[in-house]
């Protein structure tokens, strides 16, 4: 190791916690539909009470490259395989592996009995969302390597619960939360996160809201105004 450092942090589950969330959206009333959408005008329709929507917030992520009305180029998968072991590891560690370019080293133990997710790769431009056996035992091989809990133990170790492949939806020119007016109607889009979508999730998720409540005095002014 050239340098290091050691930090205190949070490491959520997120198979809890996205469950927590849509309790927490139907808490507040928000209704879930599931559709196929070719155009993003498509999703004013969604809208309860049979009329269009205001407002459409885009959160499509990484299909925000294909969704007509929005296709934008810059939007790439970064593939990211990673393997899940039931192994509680602590601490959690993270390094980057100059020797394999686009994979890096890191194990993070999940909550409430979530096992550690070891990782992983960070590759652009790579749609591929089947786990490459090759890469899974490099992936185990770095940790067991130098974790402290691992040490001498080697990739037998681990008590393997299923290999995993992510398509993080990276954004060249960096996140996207911006309005925008797309055939008539009010898009507020928020996409292209990468890798750090749950840690930004409530900044970027406040952002959102100035700029609706910003559209939502716009169109209450119009009315007013018999606009």
């Amino acid at each position: 190791m050239v340098s290091g450092c050691e930090w205190t942090s949070v490491c959520i589950n997120p198979p809890l916690y996205l469950a927590w969330l849509v309790g927490q959206c139907r808490a507040a009333g928000a209704v879930l539909k599931r559709a196929d959408l070719r155009h993003i005008s498509e999703a004013a329709a969604l809208g309860e009470g049979g009329g269009a929507a205001d407002i459409v917030v885009n959160c499509t992520g990484l299909l925000a490259s294909r969704l007509g009305g929005v296709a934008d180029a810059s939007v790439v998968p970064a593939r990211g395989q990673t393997v899940l072991v039931r192994n509680a590891l602590e601490p959690m560690l993270a390094f980057n592996d100059k020797l394999v370019p686009g994979e890096v080293c890191y194990a993070m133990c999940r909550a409430s009995g979530g096992g550690t997710i070891l990782g992983g790769t960070f590759q652009m431009g790579n749609w591929d969302g089947t786990p490459d056996p090759d890469v899974a035992e490099r992936i185990m091989a770095r940790v067991a390597a130098v974790h402290p809990q691992l040490r001498g133990k080697g990739v037998e170790a681990f008590d393997v619960v299923r290999h995993q492949v992510g398509l993080r939806p990276y954004r060249k020119e960096g996140v996207r939360i911006e309005k925008e007016k797309i055939d008539g109607g009010w898009v507020v889009h928020n996409y292209g996160h990468g890798g750090w979508g749950y840690q930004g999730s409530y900044g970027c998720a406040e952002g959102v809201v100035e700029l609706v409540d910003e559209i939502v005095a716009e169109l209450e002014a119009g009315g007013s105004k018999g606009e």
